[in-house]
């Protein structure tokens, strides 16, 4: 069992030596946003939009032609009739059709850059949820081992006080049966604390996971206010709805002016074999729109941006209503966060007066722990209110369109 221990304790010291603790939230999103995978695959998305957009810029490549006429003809007059035409054929899109090309893909690009940006913010409030889970989760660990040394020490007084005959034999087995409890308690609150971590490193693009939570964020979370300046055309969603429905917009000008027919402007030079001679020739194609106008594609796209512009009407009423909502949340977990401060004090207070009394030969075992089980409790709501108040922040975040945890996304 002690080479067990020592082997514990070994491998416990070398995962110290390697560890590192979380940087403060505002470092870690500012190091997430240059190394977290899902914003730079957000990123790229951009940058292949805008790229995309760019490209429809470019004019049609011209096209060259050979032509061979009058292969194997008879000769006239013992001549070859033979005919080479060089030529060069450029396309033009006329009409309004190359300039609603364009304006559909730079109002697409516009639509990825706005979805990219709900992405970030939506990103920035899941990791102030991550490292508030994670900083609760240690919490939760370090009142596991507090209530452990308690239990223990407890148990101590127990064993004392059945010596000297002060205790029934059954109050020992109770504090035993209460330190075991507490034991496992902590395995399962440490076993909690790692996954936080682990979850946390993964969503910040850590190379490796983390190990603790060194600058306290909960607090600091607690004292944030909502925006009393806010406005509804400051929500991310619904910037994001409107550059949606411009670019369906744009989108269906575009397949409205498709059945246009490109021109193609061909020039070239014909050499005749007979004798070497050589004349230019000029010429001029269109395609026919006789077949096909796309007057499905046309219609398609047009119901496509009707339907963006519902989203965007619907996206009007859920902001507004979103965020009512994030206000009541953020208000109702304050005055939670403010009785669960209150009952742990007080039950901190009772479990100290308690103490005291059982220590004195006043308070009766059974009383001491229950008096201690409720400070425990009342400590662990306090963090659950705290992490209840952050979750409401990250809403508000998302619903105010800004980054109510004091960076930008």
């Amino acid at each position: 069992m002690r080479t067990l221990a020592l082997v514990v304790a070994l491998s416990a010291a070398c995962a110290l030596a390697h560890a590192e603790d979380a940087p403060a939230f505002d470092a870690l999103l500012r190091q997430a946003q240059a190394n977290a995978p899902r914003l730079l695959e957000s990123a790229a998305n951009v940058r292949a939009a805008s790229a995309q957009a760019r490209q429809a810029h470019a004019w049609p490549n011209p096209t060259l032609g050979v032509t061979a006429e009058d292969i194997g003809a008879p000769r006239s007059s013992g001549q070859n009739q033979r005919q080479d035409t060089y030529s060069l054929t450029q396309v033009f899109e006329i009409g309004a059709k190359r300039s609603a090309r364009i304006e559909a893909e730079e109002r697409g690009s516009a639509a990825v850059g706005a979805r990219e940006r709900v992405a970030r913010l939506a990103y920035a409030g899941e990791l102030a949820m991550a490292y508030a889970t994670a900083e609760a989760m240690q919490l939760r660990r370090e009142v596991a081992v507090a209530e452990l040394q308690r239990a223990r020490d407890d148990l101590r007084a127990a064993h004392a006080l059945v010596t000297a005959g002060r205790e029934a034999q059954l109050r020992l087995a109770q504090a035993q049966a209460n330190t075991s409890a507490a034991e496992a308690s902590l395995e399962v609150a440490s076993a909690a604390a790692a996954d936080a971590l682990e979850r946390l490193s993964a969503l910040a693009g850590a190379a490796e996971p983390y190990t603790r939570i060194g600058q306290p964020f909960l607090i600091k979370a607690a004292l944030i206010q909502p925006n009393a300046q806010w406005q509804a055309a400051d929500a991310p969603l619904l910037a994001s709805a409107a550059a949606d429905l411009a670019a369906a917009s744009a989108q269906a000008r575009a397949e409205q002016n498709r059945w246009l027919p490109d021109v193609g402007v061909t020039v070239g030079m014909r050499k005749y074999a007979w004798s070497s001679d050589k004349s230019a020739t000029v010429g001029i194609s269109a395609s026919i729109p006789l077949f096909d106008r796309n007057k499905y594609g046309a219609d398609a796209a047009r119901e496509r941006a009707a339907s963006a512009a519902q989203r965007l009407q619907a996206a009007r009423l859920e902001t507004a209503a979103a965020h009512r909502s994030a206000l009541i949340q953020v208000a109702a977990a304050r005055r939670q966060l403010q009785a669960a401060e209150q009952g742990e004090t007080a039950a901190a207070e009772a479990y100290r007066l308690a103490r005291i009394g059982y220590e004195a030969g006043k308070t009766s075992l059974l009383e001491l722990l229950t008096v201690r089980r409720a400070a425990n409790d009342a400590r662990l709501q306090t963090i659950d209110a705290q992490l209840a108040r952050v979750r409401a922040l990250a809403t508000l975040s998302m619903a105010e369109g800004r980054n109510v945890f004091g960076v930008s996304p």
